[in-house]
């Protein structure tokens, strides 16, 4: 009975799993920032996934109708001013849904998933909101502005995280 807590260890002074998370974010904050700036290079691109309902997630209201909860955006062929703000620790892009240009504006807190199919990477992340908190903070969040928002929007494509392995990058 003991030697499974000792085989465990004692429980942690130091928040190590929030830590973890926060610099594992930071991952996700570079790779949108580098594409960005950048572009995709050959055959990359990302699935990222976020709550919607997360206080400072500005989205369209159709969208965010349609998407209460969790949504996956994909960047690959069709996006730009995909910009990260680090001091507001967010990031902002453009895409079209249902052939209706819209900006999305995502805190990287609201993040709940992330990937790079073309070298199966991927990460997933716990996002804490209280229900009754995070419905009442997400109110205020300004609405993305969109031409035509009367139009329905398309399904986002969403893929499973579960699929992908960290796997070492490949050496240059």
């Amino acid at each position: 009975m003991a030697e499974d807590d000792d085989a465990a260890g004692p429980p942690s002074l130091l928040p190590y799993d929030d830590w973890t998370e926060d610099a594992l974010r930071h991952v996700v904050a570079r790779a949108l920032s580098y594409a960005g700036k950048n572009g995709l290079p050959g055959d990359h691109h990302f699935y990222v996934t976020f709550r919607t309902d997360h206080p400072g997630t500005a989205i369209p209201a159709r969208l965010r109708e349609k998407y209460p909860d969790e949504m996956t955006i994909v960047l690959q062929h069709q996006f730009h001013n995909l910009t990260v703000n680090d001091a507001a620790a967010e990031f902002s892009v453009g895409l079209s849904f249902g052939g209706i240009p819209t900006t999305l504006t995502v805190p990287l807190a609201a993040v709940t998933g992330f990937a790079d199919p073309h070298v199966r990477f991927g990460l997933r992340f716990r996002v804490d909101m209280p229900e009754a908190e995070a419905k009442a903070e997400a109110e205020p969040a300004p609405p993305a502005t969109e031409p035509g928002d009367e139009a329905p929007p398309s399904a986002p494509q969403v893929i499973s995280l579960d699929a992908f392995r960290r796997r070492p990058a490949p050496k240059e």
